[in-house]
């Protein structure tokens, strides 16, 4: 056994008691972890740190202290990872260096350095024309602007139930299938590869056309989830339709054998008057062909006809004003009396057979009797009545009144 020398054993007493001390002394300053030393190489936070929350639905194996990179360079550090308010997902809070100049909706996601090497966030910009406002301090990265790398366990695990319940041995068995049933008919597979690139082409080309088939079947759906009280009312109400229908197939049907009779009757008809039919439109052709050769004569006739006695020509053989004149002749007698009577001068003064009824001076005695007067006992036929200067007569105007009423000589 080597026994060391009393200055060394010295020396190493002294070294345990300072680190002891060194212990004691972090303990009293509120030392709580690893996690709170500082590491060395990290990333320079600068004199203004801002912090940042970013929610993900799964952090992996990340740690505080992990890097916070910017296209692969560090600007900063995960500060602390804790349950988030939700209860289900993780929030990283993360310290980055003031300089640092990211959009207010920046991308943040949970890389790997290597195939097996530590994990760090990685903050990034949105898509191009997306970016708005600036990242600061305070901000939030929700769920919908995280992600995480696919990891190496994970792939190895779906490789490892590929190949060992996947049926990996069975693709010896699919592939000498395959080869059975393409064997010989390598010609028609490639024609129908051919059909259906054709086919798919031609679909491109009317995609324009199927998407407005699509919206057009899309308004049409609209229209009637719109209306369907209105369909919902129409198909209640066909059933009676269809029941009256039900009740009078019978008589449907009835009439439709009737309808065939007719037509076979109407056929046979036409069969057998066929030739004389076609004989009476031949008959009828001379006479259609001179009335179209008749042209306009024949409406000129019309307007002729129509006028008889005068026609519209024979306005320009007459010479006058008044031969389209159109009179209204009263032929009321108490009308015709009552003028004469206010009538200073008689007109039918000189008329020969009237001179009884007429003063010395030629006109008539005034006032002149009216017609109550000359009705039977007055000068009328048959009357021999007599007045102050007037003198009965069988003639004269008896006659002429007699003969325009009924019963007159």
């Amino acid at each position: 056994m080597t026994t060391l020398p009393t200055r060394a054993r010295r020396t190493r007493i002294r070294l345990a008691g300072v680190l002891a001390c060194g212990g004691l002394a972090l303990t009293g300053c509120g030392f709580s972890g690893v996690y709170d030393l500082p590491l060395p190489g990290g990333a320079d936070l600068g004199d203004r740190p801002f912090s940042v929350k970013v929610q993900f639905r799964d952090v992996l194996d990340l740690v505080p202290q992990s890097g916070v990179k910017v296209n692969e360079v560090a600007v900063g550090r995960v500060d602390d990872i804790a349950l988030a308010p939700d209860g289900w997902t993780a929030e990283a809070t993360i310290l980055v260096n003031g300089d640092v100049e990211l959009p207010s909706n920046a991308i943040a996601m949970v890389r790997q350095s290597s195939l097996l090497g530590e994990k760090y966030i990685e903050l990034s910009p949105p898509p191009a024309g997306q970016a708005t406002g600036r990242l600061a301090d305070g901000a939030v990265i929700g769920l919908d602007r995280t992600n995480r790398n696919t990891e190496l366990e994970e792939v190895l695990g779906a490789l490892s139930l590929l190949l060992n319940g996947g049926g990996v041995e069975q693709l010896q068995t699919i592939t000498q299938e395959l080869n059975l049933a393409l064997d010989g008919r390598e010609s028609d597979i490639r024609a129908a590869l051919e059909r259906t690139t054709e086919f798919v082409t031609a679909l491109d080309a009317s995609k324009s056309q199927i998407t407005r088939a699509i919206d057009g079947l899309n308004r049409l759906a609209g229209t009637l989830n719109a209306q369907r009280d209105q369909l919902a009312g129409a198909i209640d109400n066909l059933g009676p339709g269809l029941k009256v229908l039900s009740d009078q197939r019978g008589q449907l049907v009835t009439m439709l054998q009737a309808l065939e009779s007719l037509s076979t009757v109407a056929v046979d008809t036409v069969n057998r008057g066929g030739d004389d039919l076609v004989a009476d439109l031949k008959a009828l052709a001379p006479t259609l062909t001179k009335l179209g050769e008749a042209g306009n004569a024949l409406p000129k006739s019309l307007e002729i006809l129509l006028t008889i006695p005068f026609t519209d020509e024979s306005v320009n053989d007459v010479r006058g004003d008044y031969f389209n004149l159109f009179a209204d002749i009263d032929l009321d007698l108490q009308s015709i009396l009552d003028t004469l009577n206010r009538s200073n001068s008689s007109p039918l003064s000189g008329v020969p057979g009237l001179g009884s009824v007429v003063d010395g001076t030629g006109g008539l005695p005034l006032p002149l009797p009216g017609v109550g007067e000359l009705l039977p006992g007055g000068l009328l036929p048959g009357s021999s009545g007599t007045g102050s200067g007037q003198s009965g007569s069988s003639g004269g105007l008896g006659g002429i009144v007699g003969s325009l009423l009924p019963g007159g000589a």
